[in-house]
């Protein structure tokens, strides 16, 4: 039998990008654009109550699946889910996160505040802190791209 254990844990990440909050905002509100930065969602319902779902990983290795739910959109200004994380079959997490877009002197201060469940030992805050970082840095190259853009119509 397998010992089963939670571990409760807190991240926060602080980024800056060169980008109003409205551009910011509409990168995680609008699928095509998310698509871009993020794994794409086989669904993807953004509202109080809607859903984003994907499944996906490397070729050959394992399935992982992100499951989430929309507690709270403040346009432009915070975005609030809960999700799930499979790895195949087994469930590894759940978490509430939120997503806070102000105002700054570049553009958007953005402010990403997990607070999760890693169950058995099947993932970590350490790591999920990691990927999501990597996932944040795509979405400030997005924006630069678009603000690349915009700039040269």
């Amino acid at each position: 039998m397998n010992k089963r254990f939670a571990t409760h844990d807190t991240f926060v990440i602080e980024k800056t990008y060169n980008a109003p909050p409205e551009r910011a905002f509409a990168a995680w509100a609008d699928p095509a654009a998310k698509a871009k930065w993020f794994p794409k969602a086989d669904e993807f319902d953004f509202r109080v109550g809607g859903r984003e779902y994907n499944q996906g990983g490397p070729k050959g290795g394992p399935v992982f699946t992100f499951d989430a739910c929309y507690q709270e959109i403040v346009p432009d200004q915070r975005i609030v889910y809960s999700y799930t994380m499979d790895l195949d079959e087994t469930r590894i997490s759940v978490s509430v996160t939120t997503v806070e877009f102000k105002h700054a002197e570049a553009g958007t201060q953005l402010i990403y505040t997990e607070q999760g469940v890693f169950l058995d030992g099947h993932d970590t805050a350490a790591q999920r802190e990691h990927g999501t970082k990597i996932m944040l840095d795509k979405l400030g190259e997005y924006l630069q791209k678009e603000s690349t853009v915009e700039k040269n119509r």
